[in-house]
């Protein structure tokens, strides 16, 4: 069976914690999906509206790096059904993500839709990838200037959705321009017979 998002999460110390609160009979028995190893049509629409996400990649210290990553709408590609990929373009060049990925290969991702309060996580085998033309024409964003370093390819292990509790609903500058564009419209229109009344109202007065 392929593995699924628990599969992987469920270390010992994780059972003896679910054991100590409780919980183990509830995860020993789960009887969900437990092969999320592919992405379907959703997965791939979700991502697709993404314009950032989390990551976090493990150090040979042990300590965790958490990396926010934004870009255009979009840029991480779902290439096909287990693999993604995006663009690294040059930042601040510490490579805290790049060196760590160096010596461990894994990487967890979170992408969120606040407005839908939606939530995707992903366990995946990730590489830094050095440019090449295929691999910049998979990854271009036509409107962004932005000259990448490196492609990060990413082979997925498991996804899990989470529960929408405690995500604030939170708006994008597009979204609350879409929202409020029907107001917008009926103001001017309202405006503009405003307008029509005043100079019928002038016009009589000056008769």
């Amino acid at each position: 069976m392929p593995y699924g998002f628990l599969d992987i999460a469920t270390t010992p110390s994780v059972r003896a914690a679910q054991r100590a609160m409780g919980s183990d009979r509830v995860y020993g028995n789960f009887k969900g999906d437990r092969s999320f190893d592919r992405f379907t049509p959703n997965e791939a629409a979700f991502i697709a509206a993404r314009d950032s996400f989390y990551m976090a990649t493990v150090s040979e210290t042990g300590w965790p790096y958490v990396q926010h990553r934004g870009g255009p709408q979009g840029f991480l590609k779902v290439v096909d059904e287990k693999t993604m990929a995006f663009a690294d373009y040059r930042g601040n060049r510490q490579y805290i993500s790049v060196g760590n990925l160096a010596a461990e290969a894994r990487a967890a991702l979170i992408l969120v839709d606040y407005a839908a309060r939606a939530r995707l996580k992903i366990y995946a085998h990730i590489e830094a990838v050095p440019i090449d033309d295929d691999l910049a024409a998979l990854v271009a964003e036509p409107d962004y200037s932005a000259k990448p370093e490196r492609v990060l390819v990413l082979r997925l292990a498991a996804f899990d959705w989470n529960c929408p509790q405690h995500i604030t609903p939170r708006f994008t500058e597009a979204e609350v321009t879409a929202a409020m564009a029907p107001l917008h419209d009926r103001l001017t229109s309202l405006e503009a017979e405003n307008e029509q009344l005043r100079a019928r109202l002038a016009s009589r007065e000056g008769d």
